[in-house]
């Protein structure tokens, strides 16, 4: 009985790959032996091969079955250790399914995927931010980068976790920053000072434009006096955070039932959106982009920021031109055919 708890506890303590090839061979080499043993019965190597596997996974359908002393003898023995092996096998997967979901949990695993938008410092925006990239996009994949080593989103599948420094190459790369569609910094609200903040923000877009100078990337500033240095190192958009909810409220106080409309259009969740729509050639001013558009319940609102197209609809458009229009979701796809 020692005997076979101290090779039980061997066969425990092995490498998966050591495992499976051990498997591999016993099946192998018993499903010849069985075949050499009793040709007659199996007719052919690869029938004693699935009468092996039967025995050991304890199924048995009973359309093979051992006639001959030696092959009732051998098919003991593979009740006695196949099945055993079998077991070891099932365990070994198990723990390795635990393993990665534990891997997953505390921030360790690489992420191997392209177009999806990493999110790095967790907050309560970051977390308002998740819910507004699946609501745009519902099967888009998120990878949140953050120096807590817990998963903040476990059970979102499609949430991953890296925990690090997201200033470090090495963070980044097993983000796969380089084919991401996006990256957003928020700033780390865990440090005191607002310049401190910046700084950190500003070391990880650096880290970002260095790496993936094609990825697009949005950073939350708390002092809007560090907007200089953000823009030398060619951040794509900035937030400056208090000034924006400052001026939400003010407008709120000022002009009832301004701040809905502006919230609505920060959020798809709620009424209509602001969606870019590709050119079309039939469109040579702005005068017929706008009312294209409008017949089919669309306004249009911009040339990119130049929000004064409406007063300039005798002009051509460009033909680098990028159109928004504020509408609902389904006049969007209606008019983009999507």
């Amino acid at each position: 009985m020692h005997f076979l708890l101290k090779i039980s506890g061997k066969l425990i303590a092995l490498k998966r790959r050591t495992v499976a090839i051990m498997i591999l061979s016993f099946v192998v080499l018993s499903a010849t032996l069985a075949y050499m043993l009793e040709p007659d019965t199996f007719s052919s190597w690869f029938n004693a091969f699935y009468w092996v596997m039967t025995t050991m996974s304890t199924v048995g359908y009973g359309d093979f079955y051992a006639a001959s002393l030696p092959g009732k003898v051998f098919t003991i023995f593979l009740y006695i250790f196949g099945i055993g092996l079998l077991s070891l096998v099932i365990g070994k997967v198990v723990e390795a399914f635990g393993e990665m979901q534990r891997r997953r949990g505390a921030g360790t695993l690489s992420f191997h995927g392209s177009d999806h938008v990493v999110l790095i410092n967790w907050s309560r925006k970051t977390q308002a931010a998740v819910d507004e990239i699946l609501c745009y996009a519902p099967k888009c994949r998120i990878v949140i980068i953050d120096e807590t080593g817990r998963h903040p989103l476990e059970q979102m599948e499609q949430v991953h976790f890296i925990s690090g420094d997201a200033s470090s190459d090495e963070i980044l790369l097993k983000a796969s920053i380089g084919s991401a569609r996006a990256a957003i910094v928020f700033g780390d609200i865990r440090i005191d000072e607002s310049s401190l903040i910046d700084g950190k923000s500003l070391l990880i877009v650096s880290s970002i434009e260095r790496i993936a100078p094609q990825v697009h990337t949005t950073v939350e500033i708390m002092q809007e006096k560090n907007i200089q240095n953000f823009r030398h190192v060619q951040v794509n958009e900035f937030v400056v955070s208090h000034d924006a909810v400052s001026r939400l409220a003010v407008r709120s106080a000022l002009q009832e039932g301004n701040s809905e409309v502006i919230s609505q259009l920060l959020s798809r969740q709620h009424g209509d959106d602001i969606y870019e729509v590709p050119l079309n050639t039939d469109w040579k001013t702005y005068g017929d982009a706008f009312q294209a558009l409008l017949l089919q319940g669309a306004t249009l609102l911009s040339d990119r920021g130049d929000l004064g197209i409406n007063r300039k609809l005798n002009l051509p458009v460009p033909a680098d031109a990028r159109l928004y229009i504020v509408s609902d979701e389904e006049t969007y796809r209606r008019i983009t055919g999507k």
